[in-house]
């Protein structure tokens, strides 16, 4: 037949890691794919631009940390080098400094979560409050990332969970909170227990390792998204921005045939949804075709958080110990850090003066702040850390808001979050919001859920090689015996117990 030799075409919604993984994966196995930003460049959140006056400028830094094996892979094909060395990092609170980590890579390596007690240097906090975490290792042995594990632990708030387990008041507060602040972006009253588990076990306990981070040498739109655009383009896909999507065409047989942008329709054999949530709810509320459906009206229960990322140029050097910090106890419900860009960025390496990034997580009540008094607080708060900000002056700085930015792991938001299939047979999602298996977090696992609903979009079309995927490193041996013991007891438990507890 004639039009068999039509390459399929597949619409995918949204710029950053996961719409540009699929869009790439599916490039390459000669689909015509079109990629649709809201935004007017590639990147979304991560991607960065360039001010009037010719600045580099950001929504905030990301780092890349050890276990990105996926995003590091991709790397590697695209032959680029983006980023720093391996970097340690500080933690400050108003009182200096109160943690440094190591390179953890570079120590022997100790049975999980030894190294991580063992090697990290804590200023103040005393060996008692850090023991008292130990209750907590059942928790992580139990959290498996099953759907199982989700629902038993996502109506718990992370509070809830370091106190139930006997976690002392200090080390919540100077340890675990700070955590959740940078992590989760929001303080552990509204953090769900089970992405709690999920996020500090693939970033931090999994292996000694894995809280080893690099960082982008400028912004990850120049160094990483712009080459992989080009790429991207060379291998035949349209890449569009400024295109927000408005709605899909349904046709009888419960497929998308199109993707409406206002007056626009772009004809679809499937659509691959790669937006965050804020993005996907605006989706929903102009879209009747995703309103008629339940899991994509639920959506709107979904939240997500305010972030303040501000860029600082100093007249002078500032002598700044370590290139990435996180900070806590600065306000009670915000977290934020600074990075020292002449260590980091390429562009700033021979700068006369210091340029800072200093971001901020939860930054509800800064927003409405004008930008001269933003500016004048994080001066303030540097100074704090390290006192050499008392006598350096502004010169420039760079203030964004980004209202509704990152996604809102809530306690009980689970039962809203889609999975990569819909209930439309040939549309998928992917993002850092999605329910999948694989077990990483952050820009790994959206650029991971991009391959996997590639993976679907191919199965479903019955067209090309599905993209390998990296799984995480596996389990350590004893965590292995461990969550095998806790499962036959727990089975044991269901087969002679009534279902008297709530899960």
């Amino acid at each position: 037949m004639a039009g068999e030799s039509q390459p399929k075409r597949v619409v995918v919604v949204g710029a950053g890691w996961a719409g540009l993984g699929a869009t790439y994966h599916l490039a390459k196995q000669g689909y015509d794919v079109t990629l649709l930003e809201a935004g007017p460049y590639p990147g979304g959140l991560v991607a960065g631009w360039q001010t009037t006056a010719g600045k580099s400028v950001e929504a905030g830094i990301h780092g890349f940390w050890y276990p990105y094996r996926n995003i590091f892979a991709l790397i590697n094909e695209l032959e680029i080098n983006p980023f720093t060395t391996w970097t340690r990092s500080a933690q400050y609170s108003p009182a200096g400094l109160e943690v440094e980590s190591p390179i953890f890579q570079d120590l022997p390596r100790l049975p999980t979560p030894l190294g991580t007690f063992v090697y990290t240097q804590f200023q103040r906090l005393p060996l008692i409050d850090r023991l008292s975490a130990l209750p907590l290792l059942y928790a992580v042995v139990d959290f498996d990332n099953s759907d199982e594990a989700w629902r038993r632990y996502d109506c718990v708030t992370a509070r809830e969970l370091f106190k139930d387990f006997g976690v002392s008041a200090r080390l919540y507060k100077e340890a675990f909170e700070p955590m959740l602040l940078v992590g989760l972006f929001a303080p552990g009253e509204q953090c769900s227990a089970a992405a709690t588990l999920g996020m500090l076990y693939f970033f931090i306990l999994a292996h000694q390792a894995d809280f080893d981070v690099v960082w982008c040498r400028g912004t990850v739109g120049e160094k990483i998204f712009r080459p992989w655009v080009e790429r991207i383009e060379k291998a035949g896909a349209k890449v569009l921005p400024k295109h927000r999507v408005t709605d899909l065409i349904i046709d009888s047989n419960n497929q998308a045939t199109g993707v409406v942008c206002g007056d626009e329709v772009f004809d679809a054999d499937a659509v691959i949804f790669a937006v965050g949530v804020t993005g996907m709810k605006k989706i929903v509320s102009s879209s009747p075709s995703l309103q008629s459906r339940e899991e994509f009206r639920n959506l709107h229960n979904l939240g997500a958080i305010d972030v303040l990322a501000t860029r600082l140029w100093f007249d002078r050097k500032v002598d700044i110990p370590r290139p990435s910090n996180a900070c806590f106890g600065f306000d009670d419900t915000t977290g934020w850090t600074f990075f020292d860009l002449n260590a980091l960025h390429d562009e700033y390496k021979h700068e006369a003066g210091t340029v800072i990034e200093a971001d901020f997580y939860h930054a509800n009540q800064f927003l409405n702040w004008s930008d001269e008094e933003i500016v004048a607080k994080v001066q303030q708060y540097l100074t704090t850390c390290l006192s050499g900000f008392t006598d350096a002056k502004v010169i420039d700085s760079s203030v964004i808001r980004l209202p509704q930015a990152v996604t809102h792991f809530a306690p009980g938001s689970y039962r809203h979050m889609l999975p990569a299939k819909t209930s439309f047979e040939n549309v998928f999602m992917s993002g850092d919001w999605i329910i999948n298996r694989h077990g990483s977090w952050s820009q790994e696992k959206a650029y991971v859920t991009g391959l996997e609903a590639a993976n679907l979009v191919i199965s479903q079309l019955s067209h090309g090689t599905p993209a390998d995927i990296l799984s995480i490193e596996e389990d350590e041996t004893h965590i292995q015996i461990a969550r095998n013991i806790n499962q036959t007891v727990r089975n044991l438990g269901k087969s002679i117990l009534p279902n008297f507890w709530l899960p």
